[in-house]
Parts: C-alpha cells; structure tokens; sequence
C-alpha cells in the first residue's frame, strides 16, 4: 500500500511538472496532504509563513529583473530560504534585500541562490521526486512527527527547517540523507530545549487510547471465540 501511494505521488508530481503547472519546487509534497494539527506553529504563524511565500512567489513572478531567474522559497516562523539560480552577484544581493522590502514581517533570510542558468525542467523533476522520498520516509520513523519539518530540495541538496530538538534535527537530516539522489542535507531549524508539555500530553492521551483500543479488539477477539465454541458444543 506504501508503494503504491509513493508511486501515485510521484506519478502526479510529474505529471504538474511536465504540464508547467506554478508550484513550489521540491517542498512538501505529502506533509501537504497529513494533517496540520501536529504543527508547532500555532495557526496564525501558519497562515502568516503561507501569506509571506505567496507574495514572495507573486513578487519574483513579476519582477523583470528576475526574468531569467528561478527562484524558490521556503518559509517557517518568518525565516526564509532562498534557493534557485541567477546570473549574475548583483541580482543574487538583489533577491535577498528585496525580499525583506516586500514582506517586513520576514525575520531573517538565507540566502542558498547559486550563479549559472536556470534548472532544466528534468532537473527540477529530480529534486521534487527527492522531496517526496524524504517526506515518505519520515513516515516511517517516531523521533519526530513529519509536521514538524518542513523540506526544500535544490540541485540535489535537501534543506530541512522547522522546530525541533537536537535529537530531532539529527534523526531528521540521518533520515533525509537515505533518499536517492541526495548530495548533501542542509539543517536550518530553530531548535528548542524539549518537546513542548502540551505535545508531550496529547501523545500520553492518545498512547492511553491506542492502549484502550488495543483492549477492547482483546476483548472481542475473546467473545467471538467464545461463542464459536458455544455453537459448536450446541451443534
């Protein structure tokens, strides 16, 4: 089932790519589809990191400077990666001091945008088929919840950003690297001491409920047998 479902993601992500659907390059294919709840953002910071990518992506579409450049963005708690290719130095100090002028809400800016032409289309289908290893592989893991971070790739190179503990960030660039194709996994989390108290207990209750659940299917599993046996002594 986890095959076909990888399989089908990545068949449609192909299919948006070759179809030159807008979308953002390599960033979280499948976290899009689990639910938001997990998230340590609280919902307003959410919608705030959503609005600043969208008038980053609306801004890059339609300044003529950029015409010959292919820009991504990520963005989490107001931090924002920038990757893709531009010609020229000046036009790379560009991009990161006109970023900030666009959004003012944006805290701090890494700027990852190398010198040369852009991708090519089969290039930038490589690195969103990474994107969507790497998520799928944080499915299979229970350091983290996969929520809780968030994946860019470029040229190979895999950026993870979110916040997390240093046992999670580890867990999480160990895990990146297992895809194929990677070259390099670059960390850009805000870090915290513990795993917050309230996610701590809401992972207890549903522990408790998982352990209520897995009873009740004792129970039934039992009564069932018991009452086979029944029928067959009455018979």
């Amino acid at each position: 089932m986890k095959k076909f479902i990888l399989l089908t993601l990545l068949m449609a992500n192909f299919l948006l790519l070759t179809a030159c659907v807008s979308a953002i390059q390599g960033v979280s294919t499948v976290s899009s589809i689990i639910s938001v709840s997990n998230d340590r953002r609280s919902a307003g910071e959410v919608l705030d990191d959503k609005t600043i990518a969208l008038r980053l992506f609306t801004w890059s579409n339609k300044d003529v400077i950029l015409n010959n450049a292919h820009l991504n963005f990520m963005v989490y708690n107001k931090t924002v990666l920038i990757t893709g290719e531009v010609t020229t130095p000046k036009i790379r100090i560009y991009v990161s001091k006109q970023a900030q002028l666009q959004v003012p809400k944006i805290s701090q800016v890494f700027n990852e945008i190398k010198l040369g032409p852009s991708n090519g289309l089969l290039s930038r289908a490589k690195d969103s088929t990474i994107t969507i290893q790497v998520e799928f592989l944080f499915q299979n893991q229970e350091v983290f919840h996969p929520t809780h971070v968030q994946v860019m790739t470029e040229n190979q190179v895999v950026y993870l950003m979110g916040a997390v503990t240093k046992r999670e960030a580890d867990m999480a660039a160990k895990t990146a690297a297992k895809a194929r194709g990677v070259c390099k996994v670059i960390k850009l989390f805000d870090y915290i001491k513990t795993r917050p108290k309230a996610e701590i207990e809401r992972d207890r209750l549903k522990s408790l409920e998982n352990e209520q659940k897995a009873k009740l299917e004792v129970k039934k599993a039992n009564l069932k047998h018991q009452i086979r046996v029944l029928n067959r002594n009455v018979h």
